[in-house]
């Protein structure tokens, strides 16, 4: 009985080697690139009319006002109350056009989001963008890595009213 023992755990300690070698044999596995969704029209589809819409009035937003530097037509999208979240950047809509004016120059209105954009995501009176986005790797600056960048919005009375996005203070 006792060499049956000795076989059996003589067998799984070689089976724990071996699994142990594996892993450091293969090296770790390399994460998924973060990847774009093509399909903008399904992103902005929905069966609720409602969400539809806010769906339709952020992307259009960030395509007229943010991307293209459209500044003068925040009024048609945003809440004069705007609500900012993001530390860098002051609430209120007369601030944000004042803020952006410094970095944006108005340039043509594309068709489609120009960012890499991932999925819109909506429910209620809650809009999301998420993109993928590239950085350089802070082990090797040579490297680049692709994460996942979110900015969400409240919709409230047709117009963008707050905005959550994960900047840091700069």
């Amino acid at each position: 009985m006792e060499a049956i023992v000795s076989n059996t755990g003589s067998r799984w300690l070689r089976v724990c080697l071996i699994a142990v070698a594996m892993t450091f044999i293969s090296g770790p596995q390399a994460q998924v690139p973060v990847t774009p969704n093509a399909d903008h029209d399904k992103m902005l589809a929905s069966t609720d009319p409602r969400v539809g819409a806010n769906k339709r009035l952020v992307y259009d937003f960030w395509r007229e006002v943010f991307e293209a530097g459209h500044l003068e037509l925040a009024e048609k999208y945003m809440a004069e109350s705007y609500i900012q979240h993001n530390p860098n950047v002051p609430t209120g809509r007369a601030a944000f056009v004042e803020f952006f004016t410094k970095f944006k120059k108005p340039k043509a209105i594309e068709a489609r989001v120009a960012a890499p954009l991932v999925a819109v995501v909506a429910e209620g009176d809650l809009v999301l963008l998420a993109f993928a986005r590239e950085v350089a790797d802070p082990q090797d600056a040579a490297k680049k890595y692709t994460t996942t960048w979110f900015d969400m919005f409240r919709i409230e009375g047709g117009k963008i009213a707050e905005h959550w996005d994960p900047a840091q203070k700069q």
